[in-house]
């Protein structure tokens, strides 16, 4: 089931990405949340989402305006690495409390409350029409890079960050696509060394059984970039947005709640 699930999400999803302001690792990584330890998804997801941008790189790694790459791509990739860092650390910290619902019991952690309200705050940014509008001044390029690759080592949602960071940067919209490609890149790569080394580590016995998620969701990622212009033409895209973002929302208070 979660293998069907995993790969009509990422299929969709990599298709969306290429409209919307949506990326990839923050609709799918509640998706694998729902069936592995948080920290562990968030990390699976960015193997992911790493493999299906190195595809795109190849194709679009030309059109990069590199100076932007180097201002917002060097901070991102040390806030990535502070960020994943410290998502290894709220992993290891004990459990704030457990509940009893019925004849079940559940556990809030430190980690499911960070990265659950983090999903209801970016949700909730994604139903709010302003935000959607929002963009800083290019002198801002640094810090908006450092807090991209902040939430993404933490949680994984840099996406919406990046676009609002590198919109006003001066570039066609060719070079802000592959520019914006390179530098999810750069913080993919920098936040897998740390899931790597930390994180799977830690859930080793877990991590054996996502190599088919992975290959599952990786593939679909591919194809949903062939075919989801074509398909997605005939979306609603703003309808498809509430949708996400309320689902987002359910997630992300499941995961505080410890009820996920």
């Amino acid at each position: 089931m979660e293998l069907i699930l995993i790969g009509a999400v990422a299929l969709l999803t990599s298709g969306l990405t290429l409209f919307s302001g949506f990326g990839l690792g923050t609709i799918l990584m509640p998706v694998f949340a729902l069936f592995f330890p948080v920290s562990l998804a968030i990390a699976t997801t960015a193997v992911v989402h790493f493999a299906n941008n190195i595809f795109k790189f190849g194709l679009l790694a030309k059109q990069a305006d590199w100076q932007v790459v180097v201002r917002f791509g060097v901070p991102a990739a040390i806030a990535a690495i502070v960020g994943a860092s410290l998502l290894n650390l709220f992993d290891k910290m004990p459990p704030l409390a457990h509940y009893t619902l019925g004849e079940s019991t559940f556990e809030i952690t430190v980690v499911k409350a960070v990265v659950g309200l983090l999903l209801v705050a970016f949700s909730l940014l994604e139903l709010w029409p302003r935000f959607q509008a929002l963009a800083f001044p290019s002198r801002w390029l640094p810090l908006g890079g450092a807090l991209s690759g902040f939430f993404g080592g933490l949680s994984g949602n840099q996406g919406a960050l990046r676009s609002a960071f590198l919109i006003k940067a001066g570039l066609s919209k060719e070079a802000f696509v592959a520019t914006g490609v390179v530098a999810a890149v750069i913080v993919d790569a920098s936040r897998l060394i740390v899931y790597g080394t930390d994180i799977a580590a830690d859930h080793l016995a877990q991590s054996q059984k996502l190599i088919a998620p992975v290959v599952v969701g990786t593939l679909c990622a591919f194809i949903g970039s062939f075919v989801g212009r074509q398909a997605l033409r005939k979306v609603t895209l703003q309808a498809v947005q509430i949708i996400v973002a309320l689902a987002m929302l359910l997630i992300g208070v499941g995961l505080a709640s410890g009820l996920i």
